[in-house]
């Protein structure tokens, strides 16, 4: 696809050269006449060092407002004077962000300098600058790594974003997530079924008619034709995503409450009473009155009101609806329309938090925190932790900051106020711009954006910048093939594209690791070292999700490209690449091809490399009696163990559950019954050959006496050589004595002498 798409614009969508992105030195575009006498102005107001005025005159030539074209260079000289005028915080950080990032080339690289001027603007309260001091101290940018220092400046970061939290109306304010990675979009970087994040675990593995490949718009539309038919589940679900919203969903507050009352209405008369008793329909209503309670509480979508909200919260609680036990306990806290009483507001608490709803664990917590229980409000932070509760973070972090009922940690401390600071994104963050612009297609706005955000730590945007920087998406680009795509698009910057790769990768992006690996075994903005890219792709291969690490690492084997040549091991890693991922059978299997003939013609050429060698057998030879004692004396080996489990087949995979495939995987179990059949069998066998033995017997003997009685004298016979009679032995050979013997009633009453 990416060859036929290069094709398809060098044939039909070429075109001269457009202007760089990024240019260093832009060519002169006239201004419009406004514009033009707008900036006369200001360009005399900035010669009496008037502030305002350099700072519109840095902000027009960074971000091209207005119209205005982009002069990087001009920009820094004005960010400059301003921050030397009066220290003006914002300068600063504009200053330290482009010795950060050299961007434009308006200035030289240089991470001290950078640090200094963040540390500067930090101090002066910039909100974007302690981020990335923080982030700079954190992973040793410009200066040493000092933990201390990181949880410092994260730590008031997250003073600031939990008093944004708490702002607002009842309950906070609603957090929106705006950082993702772009790639992610496509598949990841190396694309579909080649990166980790849509391959292997991550993969989509439902069937081509399966939900999981609709589309947002498709997935709405069915929920609206469902919810028309009167499915009230499919209704909720309508309300529930407008009113939430997502990222590529403005919330409609409007229109959640339009779909929440339908729900409620199906439940409850006006006057409060229920239509008709179904358990099904009333969870479902008690969760939209919940949400309309909700609504009522915070004044979203109507006028706030906390006597709707009580009579909501009571309806939904008769249900055990968790919302409406958390949002009781609230107002029972703060005394919204009720009287306030911390212990009942508690038992509603508790009983939400029981079915883990994280606001509730959160709340709870901070009610044991004030009472002095520590490893109570602790065990309740860790529970509304895992759903990724904003404060459930920061008592985390205070707690492990600070030593309370724990030794200090000051790494898990820096952890946890870097989550809080991070989900706060409005208050520092440029993410949601980076993505408006990017979505419009102004690739350098993402681009500066996307940039400022991942000084400041957040890795889906280190990894975005890497990405857009990246120039080595295809081992075989078609750009070599036009003269003017050489020179087309500058935001291709390899030596800044590895920069973030590996601050990527720090941040356990698997897919960056491997990104590095790439760029040192090609050296792509960096002097090619082979140890270091074998060394990338061994780290990423060592969490087995990665079968593009497994692959790289058997090829590197195959060649002896920065370790030693080895076929063997790298047939290892090729089946290893396998086992990962399903979807990279074609390139495992032709590398192994060519693999087994090099290692063929190695072997009859007795050549140097460590050829593939047949896996040992550990199984031991037994003898028959071995085996048999074994078995008598350890049956565990027949048996299933617990270790088992882990090669279960997932029943989503099994094309006919339940059917017929059971021949392939017998279990071993069926081997004992087979020797105890076996066993019985040749018990029986024995127990017939006896009986027709003495069944002959008799008919001998018979024949012999009819002879007798005839008159026919019996024929000579030999007799056979017989052993001397035991002690009490009867003449037929028995122990037993015949019928009509005199001792037989004897025998019978068990009168024989014992």
């Amino acid at each position: 696809m990416y060859y036929a798409k290069e094709a398809f614009i060098f044939l039909f969508m070429n075109g001269p050269r457009a202007d760089d992105y990024l240019e260093t030195e832009p060519g002169e575009r006239r201004l419009s006449k406004p514009l033009a006498k707008a900036v006369n102005l200001l360009e005399e107001a900035a010669k009496e060092q008037e502030p305002d005025a350099l700072f519109l005159l840095a902000e027009l030539n960074f971000y091209g407002n207005y119209t205005h074209p982009r002069n990087y260079k001009q920009a820094f000289r004005k960010y400059s004077d301003l921050a030397s005028l009066d220290g003006n915080s914002s300068a600063q950080h504009m200053v330290g962000f482009m010795y950060a990032t050299g961007i434009g080339g308006a200035v030289e690289r240089d991470q001290a300098k950078a640090l200094m001027y963040h540390t500067f603007s930090a101090l002066e309260g910039n909100t974007k600058s302690q981020m990335t001091t923080a982030f700079r101290h954190h992973s040793g940018i410009g200066t040493p790594r000092n933990c201390n220092e990181a949880a410092y400046w994260y730590k008031h970061v997250a003073d600031k974003a939990i008093a944004w939290s708490r702002s607002g109306p009842p309950g906070g304010q609603t957090v929106q997530k705006e950082s993702y990675k772009i790639a992610d979009e496509k598949g990841g970087v190396y694309g579909e079924g080649a990166s980790v994040v849509s391959s292997g675990v991550h993969a989509n593995k439902a069937g081509p008619n399966s939900d999981s490949h609709a589309a947002f718009d498709d997935v709405l539309e069915y929920l609206d034709l469902m919810s028309r038919k009167g499915d009230l589940k499919a209704t909720f679900s309508l309300g529930r995503l407008n009113y939430e919203g997502s990222r590529t969903m403005k919330r409609n507050l409007k229109t959640a409450r339009y779909y929440f009352r339908l729900v409620a209405r199906k439940y409850w008369a006006k006057d409060g009473s229920v239509i008709m008793e179904d358990s099904g329909i009333g969870k479902v209503a008690s969760k939209a009155a919940g949400y309309l309670g909700r609504m009522a509480l915070r004044g979203e979508g109507m006028e706030q009101s906390f006597e709707k909200a009580l009579v909501w919260f009571k309806r939904g609680l008769a249900n055990g609806d968790a919302l409406c036990q958390y949002e009781l306990g609230l107002m029972y806290l703060h005394g919204f329309g009720v009287r306030k009483d911390p212990v009942t507001a508690a038992d509603y608490f508790k009983e939400a938090a029981n079915q883990d709803f994280a606001s509730a664990q959160t709340y709870l917590g901070q009610l044991f925190l004030d009472q002095g229980d520590i490893p109570t409000a602790t065990r309740y932070f860790d529970l509304a932790a895992r759903h990724g509760h904003i404060e459930a973070f920061y008592h985390l972090a205070e707690i492990s900051n600070n030593g309370i009922g724990r030794e200090r940690s000051c790494g898990m401390a820096t952890a946890y106020y870097k989550l809080v600071a991070e989900k706060a994104e409005p208050i520092h963050s440029s993410l949601n711009e980076a993505n408006d612009a990017y979505e419009d297609g102004d690739m350098e706005t993402a681009l500066v954006n996307y940039m400022m955000a991942a000084e400041q730590g957040y890795e889906a945007a280190q990894a975005n910048v890497a990405y857009i920087l990246d120039g080595h998406r295809s081992f075989l680009s078609l750009d070599s093939l036009l003269s003017w795509k050489k020179h087309r698009n500058s935001l291709q910057n390899t030596i800044l594209a590895l920069i973030y790769w590996t601050r990527s990768a720090k941040q356990s992006n698997i897919d960056s690791m491997v990104k590095m690996g790439d760029y040192y075994l090609g050296g792509f903005g960096v002097e090619a070292d082979m140890e270091k890219a074998a060394t990338c792709y061994q780290t990423a291969a060592e969490t087995h999700q990665s079968a593009q690490a497994l692959w790289n690492l058997g090829y590197i084997h195959e060649n002896g490209i920065g370790v030693e040549q080895d076929f063997h091991l790298a047939k290892r890693f090729y089946d290893q690449a396998l086992e990962t991922n399903q979807e990279a059978y074609l390139p495992v299997k032709m590398a192994l091809i060519k693999l087994r003939m090099r290692s063929f013609w190695n072997t009859i050429t007795h050549g140097k490399v460590n050829s593939i060698q047949p896996e040992p057998d550990n199984k031991k030879d037994w003898s028959f009696s071995e085996w048999m004692s074994n078995f008598l004396e350890d049956h565990h080996p027949y048996y299933n163990t617990a270790d088992d489990d882990d090669d279960f087949v997932d029943p989503s995979s099994d094309p006919m559950p339940g059917g017929d495939d059971y021949i392939d995987d017998i279990d071993e179990s069926i081997i004992e019954s087979l020797i105890i059949l076996g066993l019985a069998g040749a018990l029986a066998f024995l127990v017939y050959y006896r009986q027709q033995r003495q069944n002959s017997h008799r008919r001998e003997m018979e024949r012999q006496q009819q002879q007798q009685q005839g008159g026919l004298p019996a024929p000579p016979q030999q007799p056979p050589a017989q052993e001397p009679p035991l002690p009490g032995q009867q003449p037929d050979g028995g122990f037993f004595p015949p019928p009509g013997d005199p001792n037989y009633g004897q025998w019978i009453a068990g009168g024989i002498g014992q």
